[in-house]
């Protein structure tokens, strides 16, 4: 690839003073798949730079993980170290920023008992419950990247030979956060500026509800009182600008918790913590899941929906137009983080309370009186199409267009 040193580094600055936005003094800490070392070290060096006091790398290996869940006893999945639960408290607690490539390989649990998995998901959330309400109320600096590891190219670009995946992956993940021939840092301010024109125009709406049509969709869901339209970044506790996942194209809010009713369509695949989910149907009736279905993993759907009663609703409504830059890529890439950028999508699960007025610091009990959903999971899954229609329900009944054939209407 031509200039990639280059363009590597470029990347590292850019996740360092975009996406956490490293501030003198500050400690963070870099979660990383084994085979990330090369960028790991430049961000470690940038991070430096931008005037980190430390930077601690957490090191993940997939391949040790699978070996747990092959080999392991059965009472080891419902088992978290509450000392590293501990850890991330102390260190959220100290205003420590937290940047992970987040990039899990599609297939790391085949045949694997769902089970397994989802016991040890819950068993992690619910250990990690405090350290998550630093992360869901944006108190601290938060971002999630996506760097290739041999797995994930192989599974992306399976039509490519295998010598040329790992090359298309980096490509890619260069194209989606806008690093090339320019300076990146200034692209993503340009880029910040336009997804804030669309957030704003929502805001100003303030619709009542949205109305989801499309081919296996027909879905209205209700937005409840002050709910807040976002895009892009948002200030940690510290006024502190951050980008929370890299890359980004979505607007985003909440929707109220008991005021889903009708039928959505899954349009992409779901990468599921290792296990892949697609063709997923779900009914809710008053905002609770009443009925499902998936063409593949309906097993890991259920293990999900069984988290705890928040799972079985909405947290989050998100809005992206069809000819968004990673859909024009026309390619699936099995990472919610890149998928759910390329289509407008929901999330079963936990709102994020940053989406609703004054709803940061707010009790899960008094987030739930606001329509807020409350859970310990939160996972998007994909319905936009170049087919989908959504109407904007105001106040006093009037409904306009605000998507057409996948694209901005409003």
């Amino acid at each position: 690839m031509k200039d990639f040193d280059t363009l590597l580094e470029k990347y590292a600055e850019l996740v360092v003073k975009v996406g956490v936005n490293v501030q003198p003094g500050q400690v963070l800490m870099v979660n990383a798949p084994l085979e990330t070392v090369q960028l790991t070290r430049l961000i470690v060096s940038k991070a430096y730079e931008a005037g980190a006091k430390y930077v601690m790398v957490d090191w993940d290996d997939e391949t040790v993980t699978r070996i747990r869940y092959e080999k392991a006893p059965e009472d080891s999945f419902g088992y978290y170290p509450q000392w590293h639960a501990d850890m991330l408290e102390g260190f959220a607690e100290e205003g420590g920023a937290v940047l992970s490539i987040k990039v899990p390989d599609p297939e790391l649990f085949r045949g694997i008992e769902s089970g397994k998995v989802a016991t040890a998901v819950k068993a992690a959330a619910i250990a990690r419950r405090k350290y998550q309400n630093y992360t869901r109320n944006n108190k601290i600096s938060w971002s999630l990247i996506k760097a290739p590891t041999k797995a994930y190219a192989d599974k992306v670009y399976a039509d490519l030979p295998e010598e040329q995946r790992i090359d298309a992956m980096w490509e890619a993940v260069f194209q989606m956060n806008r690093v090339g021939d320019g300076d990146p840092v200034e692209a993503w301010k340009e880029h910040v500026a336009a997804l804030k024109v669309g957030q704003d125009r929502l805001n100003a709406k303030r619709y009542k509800a949205l109305h989801y049509r499309a081919p296996g969709t027909d879905l209205h869901v209700e937005l409840p009182e002050g709910h807040i339209w976002k895009s892009a970044g948002g200030e940690n506790a510290n006024g502190v600008y951050f980008i929370a996942n890299m890359p980004t194209e979505e607007v985003y809010s909440m929707p109220h918790r008991a005021g889903v009713n009708g039928t959505v369509s899954s349009t992409l695949p779901l990468n599921l913590n290792g296990r892949l989910v697609d063709g997923i149907t779900f009914t809710f009736k008053d905002g609770k899941v009443v009925e499902y279905d998936a063409v593949s993993g309906r097993e890991h759907l259920a293990s999900l929906l069984e988290t705890d009663d928040g799972a079985s609703y909405l947290g989050e409504v998100a809005l992206v137009p069809h000819d968004s830059p990673i859909s024009r890529m026309n390619r699936v890439f099995y990472n919610t983080g890149i998928d759910e950028n390329a289509s407008c999508h929901f999330a079963l699960g936990s709102a994020y309370p940053v989406n609703i007025e004054g709803g940061v610091g707010l009790s899960s009990e008094e987030l739930l009186a606001r329509g807020a959903n409350v859970s310990l999971t939160h996972v998007d899954f994909m319905i936009g199409s170049a087919e989908l229609d959504i109407d904007g329900i105001l106040p006093d009944g009037t409904v306009e267009p605000v998507f057409r054939k996948g694209n901005w209407a409003l």
